[in-house]
């Protein structure tokens, strides 16, 4: 066979399975991201350098207890600026939420922010600065691109490896009233700079630190296989997996080891970038109504759901082979097993890293009952991001998924 038959055929081989990969896409980077043990000490001058004088600190009750705050605080005095803060965020934050920081902001005329905590606290930010910037109500942004002014820069400063919402654009906040989780995403909402200093994470709580990782290992999962996954997607989705799924049970036994907190702290932001280039699926869809309904923590919904989402999805061939890649980049599935073999190995390894986290595998155990999964499913069927998942969802699907997971 000659060069140019040679490479014809590697050319179409496999093509079936790979097509997907050739989804347009248009990258342009809008976060800056700082790594290292010590990089909270450039805060200062990061803000500084981005025209900052007047900082809002946005973070919460639990990150002022472990010091975070006053050491935020010092490093920004420092650099002669003058800080304000709102330290009320609560979790999965409401339209409630970014009113009260929306006063603390303007009373003071800030004219920077700095998202400091986990994705509650940088999602609050976001919030306020479009209602800011920009007036009305969140409601008013639900969607992408609704914002028509310039908003303010912000910094963020993760203190979990979950979310990776340093790496978004997007503010996700409930409605007080309806409990309605809306996705409001613009450009103008990203950080200008992340600053990832693994030691920031040491003083999370281990039930922090396993539904935060679960989070982040889900959006590595559902990153992977969407319908809108690009080559550019893919690839932060996958290394982020790499670095997630063996670090996060070092990090629950070894809580100060920096290098694992560093792993995990850099997974959760690849796969953070991977969420803003490819959306998510079925299990995040079927995670929110748990979380709205039942008080189910993010990472234990998600995690809850996945096991049951990746064999649901495997009914797609080339979500199947993506399946299957994951599991043998991380040595869960050798190169030998075939593309079924490989799928079932990786739902073992999730479900062994369920057991690790001690995060109840069943719905039941959460509280919910067959009675409730009609409720779920109508809910689940509204949520935006089962639009990606890469095998169409309809609410009677919904309701078999709940179903394969209740007991």
């Amino acid at each position: 066979m000659d060069l140019e038959s040679s490479l014809k055929q590697a050319g179409t081989t496999r093509s079936s399975s790979l097509d997907w990969h050739l989804n347009a896409f248009d990258i342009q980077p809008r976060t800056r991201l700082v790594f290292g043990e010590g990089k909270i000490y450039e805060l200062g001058n990061i803000v500084r350098d981005l025209g900052g004088a007047r900082v809002l600190i946005v973070t919460d009750p639990g990150i002022v207890a472990a010091g975070h705050f006053d050491l935020a605080l010092k490093v920004l005095e420092e650099a002669g600026l003058k800080v304000f803060v709102f330290d009320q965020v609560h979790e999965n934050p409401t339209t409630a939420d970014v009113a009260a920081c929306v006063e603390i902001a303007s009373s003071n005329q800030i004219d920077i922010f700095v998202g400091l905590g986990g994705g509650s606290s940088m999602d609050t930010a976001k919030g306020c600065n479009f209602i800011l910037t920009n007036g009305g109500r969140m409601q008013d942004y639900w969607g992408i691109g609704k914002a028509s002014h310039p908003m303010l820069p912000m910094v963020a400063v993760p203190t979990t490896s979950g979310t990776g919402s340093e790496c978004q654009s997007f503010a996700l906040i409930a409605d007080e009233a309806s409990h309605q989780k809306m996705a409001c995403g613009d450009s103008k909402a990203a950080a200008k700079v992340a600053i990832l200093d693994p030691a920031l994470t040491v003083s999370q709580p281990r039930r922090v630190t396993a539904c935060t990782g679960m989070d982040a290992l889900t959006h590595a999962l559902e990153t992977a296989v969407t319908r809108k996954r690009t080559l550019y997607s893919s690839m932060h989705a996958l290394e982020a997996f790499k670095l997630l799924l063996p670090n996060l049970p070092i990090v629950l036994n070894k809580p100060e080891d920096l290098v694992a907190r560093g792993k995990m702290q850099l997974g959760a932001a690849l796969a953070g970038i991977a969420i803003e280039n490819s959306m998510l699926g079925a299990a995040h869809a079927t995670a929110n109504p748990l979380t709205a309904g039942f008080d189910v923590i993010h990472g234990m919904a998600v995690g809850v759901m996945m096991p049951h989402v990746i064999r649901w999805n495997a009914s797609c061939q080339a979500t199947a082979n993506s399946y299957a890649q994951l599991a043998r980049e991380t040595r869960v599935a050798s190169s030998h097993d075939s593309v079924p073999h490989s799928v079932n190995k990786l739902v073992t390894a999730i479900e062994h890293i369920l057991e690790v986290t001690e995060i109840p595998s069943t719905l039941s155990s959460h509280g919910v009952g067959e009675k409730d999964l009609d409720k779920l499913a109508e809910g689940a069927s509204q949520q935006w991001t089962g639009n990606f998942n890469p095998v169409d969802m309809t609410q009677a699907d919904y309701r078999s998924l709940y179903s394969l997971a209740l007991s």
